[in-house]
C-alpha cells in the first residue's frame, strides 16, 4: 500500500448542515449519498474531494486511494471525515477511486469498498414508467439485483485485477422516512447501508459493494408512523424456505435449452390446438420432490399420460402451505421448498423440451397479512385499497390490491410479463376472477361501496385486467391467459378491442357442476336430470371454455372423483370412464386434476401424495392406460378440439333420450373431419340402438371405453354400414350397442 499522505493545511472540507449530518448518523435521511461518500471541494478546492463514512464505534478509519492513505477523523456520532486530492484534470476534477479500511476495538482490521461513491442504478427513464404503470419489466429494476463494474483498484476489497461485484438495491416505498438494507453481512444492523429516495418516485436505491448472489436480506423501513419495521422485498425472487421470511439475492446462470419450443410457441395460436391439461399441487403429486425431481418424475409420467400441459397450482412464494399457493406474499419468488428459481426453471426446460407446456395460476386478486410482506409496506396502505370497504377480503381474512394506484397495477401487470417471459411459462390461469370484478365480492350488504355510478363492478380491477391480458398478449404472442371467473359476466374472453376483458379462455364451472351434479345420481334417477347434462350446449360458444375437473371439486369433503360415481366398483370404474370420455369429447379445452386419471379412491389431501397405491390394482392400471389413450386419440383427431369455440364444431344427434340416458352428437374439425359420439350414462347396455349419423356408408368404432383392456365389458361395434332413411332429421342411421357406463367413438369412412 502506498505511503501515508498529508494534506495541504488550507484545504477545506466540505460542509454539511448539522441537521443532516445528525440524521445521516443515526441511517434515518432521505439522501444519505448527499452527504456520505465523495464530494468535490468548492471554489479555490475544487481540486480537493471530501470524504464522509459512518462507521459507529471504529477504532480508526482510513480512506486508500490509488495515491495514498489518508486517516479519517472522526466528525460526530459515528461519521469520519478526511479531505483528498481529486483525481481527473484541474478543469474537470472527479472523485478519486478509493477504499476504506477500519479497525475496531477488537483488533480486526477490515477493508472494503464504499456505498456511497456509487450513482444510481435505477435511472430516470425506471423511476417515469413505474410512476406511469408501464415499466413493463420492472423485475429488472427494482428488487436485488447482482451487478458488476471494472475499477482501477480491482474488487470491493481492493484485490487487484478483480471486479468490482455487489448488489444493487431498490424498493418502492414513497410514505417511508428512511429505508435501510439489514442481513448477514451488517449483522441485520442498517445504519452503514441507508438508502437514498430519488426524487419524488418514492423509490429507495443503493448499491452495496461486496454482496453477490446467496445473502439474505430485508428492507429495514421507517414507516409513516416512525416505526421501524422489517420487510421482505416485494421484487424478491429468492426467499428462505418458510417459517423464515428473510429474502435472498439471486443470480440465475441458467442457460435455457428450450428455443425450439420458444420459437413454436410464438409462430402457434394454442387456442386453436389440442389442449388436455394435467393439473398439479407440485408439493404433493409424490411428496417430499424437488423442481429437479418433478423434471424427471413428473415431466415423465405427463408425457407418459399424453396430456398437453401440466398447470400447477401457484408457485410463487407463500409463508403457509395450506394455502395451496394461493395466498402469496412473493410475486416474483417461486416457493423454496422445492428448489431454487434455476431449478424452477430447469423443470420448466424439461417440459418444454418433451413437447408439454406449462401453465401457472396466478393470484392477483388479493395477499396475505403477514407482518414480514406486502401489507401495510411502508406504514399506509400501499399496496391494499386504503378504502376499508374495499381493501380487504372478508371470505380469506387477506388484502385486496389497490387497482386504481399505477405502481400497483404495473407491479402486478409486470408480474405477469415475468412468469411469461423471464421463467418461460406457456400460460396463466387468473384465480379468483370474480373476487376481482365485483365489490360486493362475498360482503353483506352495507359493507361494500358502489362504484362511482352507484354499481358492483370494481372498474379499476376491470381496467387492470384488460391492460394485463392484452399487454401479455401483445408482447409474448402464443401463450394463453385463462380466467378462473364463476358467474355469468359478458365478454371475459373477448378482445379488449370489443370491450371484453381480453382472456383467452375461461373455466367452465357451470359445466362442471352441473356435470357432476348429474353423475352423482344413480344411473335409474338420471332421466330426471337429462337437462343437466345438455345445459351446457345452451351457451358453450357464449365464451372460450375450458371443462374443468378441478382440484376445488376433490377436496374438503366432497370426494374423489371416483367416489363421487354411484354403484360398485365395476360401476364407479366405468363411471370415471365415461366421464373422461364425455369431457374430452365435448366442445371446449379440457382439465383434469391429479389423481383423478388413477380413479383414486380418497380425496386430494395436501399433506399426502395421490393415491399412487391404487396402482397397485389392475383396474385402476387399466383406467390410467384409457386416459393416455384417450389422451393420443383426442390429439389425432381435429374434430375433437379445432373448432372448440365455434358452433360449426358440434351438433347434436340424439340430445332428447334422456329414458336411456344417453347423447349423441358429432365433433367436426375445420377440415370437415368427422366424428360420432354416443354417450350412454346409464347402467345398461342398448342393444340395436339406433344412432342417426349424417352420412352413409361404413362407419366404425374408432375407440370404446367399454374396451377390456381398460376394464370393460369388452362390447364393441367394428365397422357396420349406415342406412338410408331419416331418423332424427338425419338422412341416415345405424343400430350398435351401447355398453353401460360407456362412450363409444365413430368415425365415417373417408
Amino acid at each position: 500500500m502506498a505511503k501515508e499522505t498529508k494534506i495541504k493545511e488550507d484545504t477545506v472540507t466540505v460542509p454539511v448542515a448539522q441537521g443532516d449530518l445528525d440524521a445521516t448518523s443515526n441511517a434515518e435521511f432521505y439522501n444519505p449519498h448527499g452527504v456520505l461518500g465523495g464530494h468535490l471541494g468548492i471554489g479555490k478546492h475544487a481540486d480537493t474531494a471530501t470524504i464522509r463514512v459512518l462507521r459507529p464505534l471504529a477504532k480508526s478509519v482510513t480512506i486508500l486511494t490509488q495515491d495514498g492513505e489518508y486517516p479519517m477523523t472522526h466528525e460526530y456520532n459515528g461519521v469520519f471525515v478526511v479531505t483528498v486530492p481529486a483525481s481527473g484534470t484541474k478543469k474537470q476534477p472527479t472523485i478519486p477511486d478509493y477504499r476504506v479500511r477500519t479497525e475496531w476495538e477488537s483488533g480486526a482490521v477490515l477493508i472494503e469498498d464504499d456505498p456511497y461513491r456509487y450513482m444510481p442504478t435505477v435511472g430516470d427513464m425506471d423511476t417515469y414508467l413505474f410512476g406511469e404503470g408501464r415499466h413493463e419489466k420492472l423485475w429488472e429494476t427494482l428488487g436485488a439485483h447482482v451487478l458488476r463494474y471494472d475499477d482501477p483498484m480491482g474488487g470491493a476489497d481492493g484485490t487487484p485485477g478483480e471486479q468490482v461485484v455487489g448488489t444493487a438495491f431498490s424498493v418502492w416505498a414513497p410514505n417511508a422516512h428512511a429505508v435501510r438494507v439489514v442481513g448477514n453481512f451488517n449483522a441485520w444492523d442498517g445504519r452503514r447501508h441507508a438508502m437514498r429516495e430519488l426524487g419524488s418516485s418514492g423509490v429507495w436505491e443503493i448499491f452495496i459493494p461486496g454482496i453477490g448472489a446467496g445473502e439474505t436480506y430485508k428492507f429495514q423501513i421507517l414507516n409513516a408512523n416512525y416505526t421501524w419495521e422489517m420487510k421482505a422485498d416485494p421484487m424478491e425472487r429468492q426467499h428462505e424456505v418458510p417459517p423464515n421470511t428473510a429474502s435472498i439475492v439471486t443470480e440465475s446462470t441458467y442457460k435455457w435449452n428450450d428455443d425450439a419450443w420458444m420459437q413454436h410457441r410464438r409462430t402457434t395460436n394454442p387456442h386453436d390446438g389440442p389442449v388436455s391439461i394435467y393439473e398439479v399441487h407440485a408439493g404433493s403429486w409424490r411428496q417430499g420432490l424437488t423442481y429437479r425431481d418433478l423434471a424427471k418424475q413428473l415431466v415423465d409420467y405427463v408425457k407418459q399420460e399424453g396430456f398437453t400441459h401440466v398447470e400447477f397450482m401457484p408457485l410463487a412464494q407463500h409463508p403457509f402451505s395450506g394455502s395451496w399457493g394461493y395466498q402469496v406474499t412473493g410475486y416474483y419468488a417461486v416457493d423454496s421448498r422445492l428448489g431454487s428459481p434455476d431449478d424452477f426453471r430447469y423443470l420448466v426446460d424439461q417440459f418444454h423440451q418433451a413437447g408439454i407446456g406449462v401453465i401457472m395460476d396466478w393470484v392477483p386478486a388479493h395477499f396475505p397479512k403477514d407482518a414480514f410482506a406486502l401489507g401495510r409496506f411502508d406504514g399506509t396502505p400501499l399496496y391494499e385499497d386504503p378504502d376499508p370497504l374495499r381493501g380487504e377480503h372478508p371470505e380469506w381474512g387477506t388484502y385486496v390490491f389497490n387497482f386504481g394506484r399505477r405502481e400497483v397495477r404495473n407491479f402486478l401487470m409486470a408480474n405477469a410479463l415475468f412468469w411469461l417471459e423471464d421463467l418461460h411459462v406457456d400460460a396463466l390461469r387468473v384465480d379468483a376472477v370474480s373476487s376481482m370484478l365485483y365489490l360486493d365480492y362475498s360482503r353483506e350488504p352495507g359493507h361494500w361501496r358502489p362504484n362511482i355510478y352507484g354499481g358492483r363492478e370494481n372498474l379499476e380491477a376491470i381496467d387492470f385486467l384488460k391492460e394485463a391480458t392484452a399487454t401479455a398478449y401483445k408482447n409474448n404472442p402464443g401463450v394463453m391467459v385463462i380466467a378462473e371467473e364463476s358467474t355469468a359476466w359478458p365478454g371475459i374472453t373477448a378482445p379488449t378491442s370489443a370491450g371484453g376483458i381480453g382472456f383467452g379462455m375461461k373455466w367452465n364451472m357451470g359445466w362442471m357442476h352441473d356435470t357432476l351434479e348429474y353423475l352423482h345420481e344413480e344411473p335409474i334417477n338420471r332421466k330426471w336430470h337429462h337437462n343437466e347434462i345438455t345445459f351446457s350446449m345452451v351457451y358453450a360458444y357464449s365464451e372460450h371454455y375450458i371443462l374443468p375437473i378441478s382440484h376445488d371439486e376433490v377436496v374438503y369433503g366432497k370426494g374423489s372423483l371416483y367416489g363421487k360415481m354411484p354403484g360398485d366398483d365395476w360401476q364407479k370404474l366405468a363411471g370415471v370412464r365415461s366421464m373422461f370420455a364425455y369431457q374430452w369429447a365435448h366442445p371446449g379445452k379440457k382439465l383434469s386434476f391429479m389423481g383423478n386419471e388413477l380413479a383414486q379412491w380418497g380425496e386430494w389431501d395436501h399433506d399426502a401424495s395421490i393415491d399412487w397405491d391404487c396402482l397397485n390394482w389392475q383396474e385402476h392400471r387399466q383406467v390410467q392406460t384409457m386416459v393416455a389413450d384417450l389422451n393420443a386419440f383426442y390429439k389425432a383427431h381435429p374434430a375433437l378440439w379445432s373448432q372448440d369455440f365455434d358452433p360449426a364444431g358440434f351438433q347434436w344427434l340424439t340430445s332428447d333420450d334422456a329414458d336411456h340416458n344417453t347423447l349423441s352428437f358429432l365433433r367436426i374439425g375445420t377440415k370437415g373431419e368427422t366424428l360420432a359420439v354416443v354417450v350412454n350414462f346409464s347402467g345398461e347396455a342398448w342393444s340395436d340402438y339406433q344412432v342417426a349419423l349424417p352420412t352413409g356408408g361404413k362407419w366404425t368404432e374408432v375407440f370404446t371405453t367399454d374396451d377390456a383392456k381398460y376394464g370393460g365389458s369388452d362390447i364393441h361395434n367394428g365397422t357396420f354400414e349406415a342406412v338410408e332413411g331419416e331418423y332424427h332429421s338425419r338422412p341416415f342411421s345405424a343400430k350398435i350397442t351401447v355398453p353401460a357406463l360407456g362412450v363409444v367413438f365413430l368415425k365415417p369412412e373417408d
